[in-house]
C-alpha cells in the first residue's frame, strides 16, 4: 500500500496535493479546535484528522486515514459525532472522504471496475449534461495566446488547433469550466469573455475565427491587462471559481514578465505557462530574463509550468494540461479567508489589565494570527494598543511573514494608563486601515477591552462599518455587553463575545476564526 504522510491536526483536505493519499493523524489534537465541515463528505476547508474522528475511522489516539478527494457540493450539513460538531457549509469548491486505510488493493479494484461499468446505462442522459458541461471542473480560464512575429502566421494556426482541442476537453459548459481568449502581440486584444459562450462547439468557431495580429511578443503587458480587466464579475467570472490564465510562449517575451506575474497574483490568479520552443543556446543572449517562467507562474514548484517541443503533434499535450487546469486544490493562487484578510488587533493596555492578563491577551491575538497564511500577498496583521492615548505597535506592511508577526506580538510592552476605546477606534480606522482601503484583502477589526470607556463608541465605529471593516468585539471582566454590541459588525450576536476571566479567551480562539472565515464567504457569494 501507500507510504502514510503524517500529518497535523490542523491539515486540511485543500493542503493534500494527491487524488488518493494516505496519511497518519497524531494523538491527542484538541478536539475543539477541529474545523470540520459536513458528514461523511467533508468540505475540503475541514480538518482531516477532525473529520477522520467525527466519521469514527480513529479516535483521539491518532491513527493511518485514507483520503479520497471528491468534488464539491453545496449545503454540507451539521452533524454532532464522536465529540466533535461539524458547521454547515452552504457551498465548497471541493471535498473529501476518509476511510481506514486496511483494504488498499480491494478498494483500488472496486473503484476501477466501478468507473468502467455504467456507462451503457447512462446514454439517454447524455444531451442534458453537454450543455451543463463537465461539473467536476471548476475554473474561469483565460487562453493567453501568443499573436507575436515570433511565432508566425502558420504556426498561430497550429497553436489555435491545439487550444480548440484543450477547450474540448475541458468540457464546456454552464456548470462546467468557462473559456475566453486573449492574444498577446504588441498590444494585447480580449478576443473573447467568459460570459460570451458556454458550449464548446461556439468556443471552437470562435477559435478558429481568430485573426493574428503580429508585433512583438509582449507577454508581460498582455499578462497584466489579463488578470486586471479579464475576470470582472460584469465579463462573466464566476465568484468562488478558480481564475486560471494560460500563457501560451512560443520563444521567450519581449518585455518584462516578472511585475505581471506579481499582479497576478495578488488579483488571485493562477497563471500557468505553456513554452513552446524553448530559446535555444544562442538565443539565449536576447532574453531579457532566462527565469521568465518561474517569476511568472502561479507557484515555482513545477506544476505551473508546461512544456511541448515544437507545435507539431501536440495531440498529447492535450490530456495532461487539461487534468492540470482541473485540478481545483492545486490552484493555490486563488483566494481563500486564510489568504485575504487584514486583521488589526486593538487591544485595551488600561491599568485595569494588569501585566499577566496583558500576556494572555498577546497569546489569544497569536492563536488567531496563527491560522491565516500571512505573506506579501497573503493575509496581514496588524496591532494597536490604547489607553486615553495610542500607539500602533506594528501596522500591516511592516511584517509580512508568520514569524516576524508572531514575535512582533510578544514583543509588546504593556501601556498601563486610562480607557478611550472610540478615540482608538477612530485613529486605527484612519492609520491603520487607510492606507489599505484600495487593497484586494478583506478588512477585519478585534476590538478587545477589558472595561467601561470613558468615551463614545458607537460613532466611531459606525465609522469604521462604513469604511468597509468587519468589527468584532471580545469583552473581558468588566467590559459592558451594550458597548460590546455597539462596536460589532451585523449580525451583532456573531460578532459579539464575551469572558468574565482573562483565561476564558484561549477557548474562543476557533469560534473568532470560524466567524471571519464565514464573513470572508459570505462577502464572495
Amino acid at each position: 500500500s501507500l507510504a502514510s504522510t503524517a500529518i497535523t491536526c490542523f491539515t486540511r483536505g485543500l493542503d493534500l496535493t494527491k487524488e488518493t493519499e494516505d496519511v497518519l493523524c497524531p494523538a491527542n489534537c484538541p478536539l475543539w479546535q477541529f474545523y470540520v465541515f459536513g458528514d461523511g463528505i467533508y468540505a475540503s476547508l475541514s480538518s482531516i484528522c477532525g473529520a477522520a474522528i467525527h466519521r469514527g475511522v480513529i479516535t483521539n489516539a491518532g491513527g493511518a486515514v485514507r483520503v479520497q478527494t471528491l468534488p464539491g457540493q453545496e449545503n454540507y450539513p451539521a452533524v454532532n459525532a464522536n465529540g466533535i460538531q461539524s458547521q454547515v457549509l452552504t457551498r465548497w469548491a471541493s471535498s473529501f472522504s476518509v476511510t481506514r486505510t486496511k483494504n488498499t488493493v480491494l478498494e483500488a479494484v472496486g473503484r476501477s471496475v466501478s468507473t468502467a461499468r455504467p456507462s451503457t446505462g447512462k446514454r439517454p442522459k447524455k444531451p442534458l449534461d453537454k450543455k451543463a458541461g463537465n461539473k467536476d471542473c471548476k475554473a474561469d480560464i483565460a487562453f493567453l495566446i501568443d499573436g507575436s512575429y515570433n511565432i508566425g502566421q502558420r504556426r498561430f494556426n497550429l497553436q489555435k488547433n491545439f487550444v480548440g482541442k484543450v477547450a474540448v476537453m475541458l468540457g464546456i459548459g454552464t456548470e462546467g469550466p468557462h473559456v475566453g481568449v486573449v492574444q498577446a502581440s504588441e498590444h494585447p486584444k480580449i478576443e473573447f469573455y467568459l460570459k460570451n459562450f458556454t458550449a464548446a462547439k461556439e468556443v471552437l468557431f470562435a477559435i478558429k475565427e481568430l485573426g493574428f495580429r503580429g508585433g512583438n511578443s509582449n507577454t508581460g503587458k498582455a499578462l497584466k491587462h489579463t488578470a486586471q480587466k479579464f475576470f470582472s464579475l460584469e465579463n462573466g467570472a464566476r465568484k468562488g471559481i478558480p481564475k486560471i490564465i494560460v500563457v501560451f510562449l512560443d520563444g521567450w517575451p519581449s518585455d518584462d514578465i516578472e511585475e505581471a506575474g506579481i499582479v497576478a497574483r495578488e488579483f488571485g490568479v493562477n497563471v500557468f505557462i505553456v513554452s513552446v520552443a524553448k530559446p535555444t543556446t544562442e538565443e539565449l543572449g536576447m532574453v531579457q530574463d532566462i527565469g521568465f517562467i518561474d517569476k511568472a507562474v502561479c507557484r515555482n514548484n513545477g506544476f505551473f509550468s508546461y512544456q511541448m517541443p515544437t507545435w507539431f503533434g501536440t495531440t498529447k499535450y492535450v490530456k495532461p494540461l487539461v487534468q492540470k487546469l482541473c485540478s481545483h486544490e492545486q490552484m493555490l493562487c486563488s483566494k481563500t479567508c486564510y489568504n485575504s484578510v487584514n486583521i488589526g488587533f486593538l487591544i485595551d493596555g488600561s491599568s485595569s489589565v494588569g501585566e499577566s492578563n496583558f500576556r494572555l491577551v498577546l497569546e489569544f491575538i497569536s492563536n488567531v494570527a496563527k491560522a491565516f497564511e500571512i505573506s506579501d500577498i497573503g493575509s496581514k496583521i496588524a496591532a494597536v494598543q490604547f489607553t486615553y492615548d495610542q500607539r500602533t505597535e506594528f501596522s500591516f506592511t511592516d511584517y509580512t511573514t508568520k514569524e516576524k508577526v508572531l514575535s512582533a506580538i510578544r514583543n509588546i510592552r504593556y501601556m498601563s494608563g486610562g480607557t478611550a476605546t472610540g478615540d482608538a477606534i477612530s485613529f486605527t480606522t484612519r492609520n491603520v486601515f487607510g492606507p489599505m482601503k484600495d487593497g484586494p484583502n478583506k478588512n477585519f477589526l478585534l476590538v478587545l477591552t477589558d472595561g467601561q470607556s470613558y468615551d463614545d463608541v458607537r460613532g466611531p465605529a459606525a465609522a469604521a462599518q462604513k469604511a468597509g471593516i468587519t468589527v468584532f468585539s471580545v469583552g473581558i471582566a468588566w467590559a459592558p455587553l451594550d458597548d460590546l454590541k455597539d462596536m460589532a459588525s451585523e449580525p451583532r450576536e456573531s460578532h459579539t463575545f464575551f469572558t468574565r476571566e482573562f483565561t476564558g479567551l484561549e477557548q474562543m480562539v476557533p469560534d473568532i476564526i470560524r466567524g471571519i472565515c464565514k464573513d470572508f464567504l459570505d462577502s464572495k457569494q
